[in-house]
């Protein structure tokens, strides 16, 4: 099952986050008005309406979308980092989803939302990026071509108790295994893959970490970090 907008709408990421964990580990609604509100006082003057996507905003990002270019942003990384307690695993088999990490650089796309449905549209994205207050929204600028793009990104915090530092091989193990309510790790990794192909990007850390969960869903995991 994938996330959907009605289940945004119910607020049904929140449910799961109360239901597999404890109900203060999930934003309420006047949390997450507060927490929007004040990365709004924060924009740019003369910032448009641009989100930086670099994990599942590229293959379902539900909100409407008038515009899309390829971009990069340096200074920040994806990653595995994020445990899933939810969403993409379990609190007894947690996955991983990506986030941004300080250092090198993210390949991924600028997706800029209607003006006069945006500031609507951002509370449905709320809803799903800060359930659980694992992100940092910051302002970045982001360089598409010629352009450069003030864009909104979710950084990951490393003081959240999700926050996840693991070796390649315990991201494989992770990945290769857990499921969620809206499905599993696994296809999380190979439908982010597979949307950056499609705008002709392939991220050599994504590449290792499929190759190793193939490896171990073979059975072939144990000591693949010596070779």
């Amino acid at each position: 099952m994938t996330l959907s907008r009605h289940d945004l709408e119910q607020g049904r990421m929140r449910e799961l986050y109360v239901a597999a964990v404890a109900p203060g580990h999930a934003l309420d609604d006047t949390a997450l008005a507060s927490s929007l509100a004040a990365t709004l006082a924060r924009k740019p003057k003369g910032a448009g309406w641009w989100v930086f996507a670099y994990g599942s905003l590229l293959w379902n990002p539900i909100f409407p979308i008038a515009e899309q270019r390829v971009a990069i942003v340096h200074g920040l990384h994806r990653r595995f980092c994020l445990r899933s307690l939810a969403a993409r695993g379990t609190r007894e088999r947690p996955g991983l989803v990506l986030g941004l990490e300080p250092g090198g650089a993210c390949r991924g796309v600028l997706l800029r939302l209607p003006s006069t449905l945006a500031r609507e549209e951002l509370k449905l994205l709320w809803r799903r990026e800060m359930v659980v207050g694992s992100y940092r929204p910051v302002w970045v600028r982001a360089r598409a071509g010629a352009r450069t793009v003030t864009a909104l990104a979710f950084v990951v915090r490393r003081d959240h108790p999700q926050y996840a530092r693991l070796s390649l091989d315990q991201e494989a193990d992770t990945i290769a295994t857990a499921c969620g309510a809206f499905g599993s790790s696994c296809d999380y990794l190979m439908h982010t893959r597979t949307a950056l192909a499609g705008y002709g990007i392939v991220d050599r850390y994504l590449e290792r970490v499929a190759d190793a969960v193939r490896l171990t869903q073979r059975g072939g995991g144990a000591g693949r970090g010596k070779k």
